[in-house]
């Protein structure tokens, strides 16, 4: 199995808009960050985690040109809004690609690119999305994969384990049985948005003790914003814990 991080960034991105600070302007390429994304290989079949905007430039960046199946963690603009990139994997793979999620997420999903479930003409091609319900642990691609509730804020979203690797987002709050749910892991990536505190995600003041309470043989921090500097905040974390950046490759054979 291999986890590659397709994106390390918050929804703005890294470098932000308008913004001439150290971190946005610095030429260490971890310190550039795409909206948060990775994606699972198993042997020959790859299972992506959401859908950025960047989706196409990700892609290309990682060699990534073929999918087989995509879990939705919530259907915030940053993380859905690549789902017409799908089209491309569809024709690549000569079928439809199955999107899980919850269902408010699939009902989401339906309005938002309501084109795609529509009778048109087809033009230039539209995703071919078969919505599939994920509301207790499947195999999908030869995983098993369990989604895994928490809370951005108020909001209800999804966390996801595969395996022993386990891909947690724009979370703010972790419940109990959630927290079962994920001990035992090699891997945990993690959301810590900033290094304080934040209403709806964990600043790294949270998720350093939360990682060191789940006890994964290696933690990556996700979601990171232009408050981190790579070099610098790495040697300042636990052993075992650092920041993902980009374009990085795990391997869990």
């Amino acid at each position: 199995m291999r986890m590659t991080i397709l994106g390390s960034g918050t929804s703005h991105g890294v470098p932000m808009i308008g913004c001439r600070c150290h971190v946005c302007t610095s030429t260490d390429p971890r310190n550039r960050r795409l909206r948060p994304s990775a994606c699972v290989t198993n042997g020959s079949e790859t299972v992506l985690i959401d859908a950025t905007p960047e989706l196409r430039l990700q892609a290309l960046a990682v060699g990534l040109d073929r999918l087989h199946a995509v879990l939705v963690t919530h259907t915030h603009a940053d993380h859905i809004m690549g789902l017409d990139d799908i089209r491309r994997f569809n024709d690549l793979a000569g079928r439809s690609l199955p999107i899980y999620g919850s269902q408010e997420s699939l009902d989401d999903i339906r309005r938002i690119f309501q084109y795609a479930f529509m009778e048109t003409q087809m033009g230039g091609g539209k995703p071919r999305l078969d919505l599939a319900l994920l509301d207790g642990t499947a195999r999908i691609c030869g995983m098993d994969v369990t989604p895994v509730p928490v809370l951005h804020g108020s909001l209800p979203i999804l966390a996801y384990r595969i395996g022993d690797v386990a891909y947690v987002t724009d979370v703010n709050y972790i419940p109990p049985d959630s927290m079962a749910m994920l001990r035992g892991l090699r891997l945990l990536v993690l959301d810590a948005v900033r290094p304080l505190a934040h209403s709806t995600h964990f600043g790294l003041e949270q998720a350093v003790p939360i990682a060191a309470e789940l006890g994964a043989e290696r933690t990556l921090f996700t979601h990171l914003s232009h408050a981190y500097d790579h070099a610098k905040t790495n040697a300042m974390l636990p052993a075992g814990m650092e920041l993902a950046y980009d374009g990085q490759v795990i391997d869990l054979d």
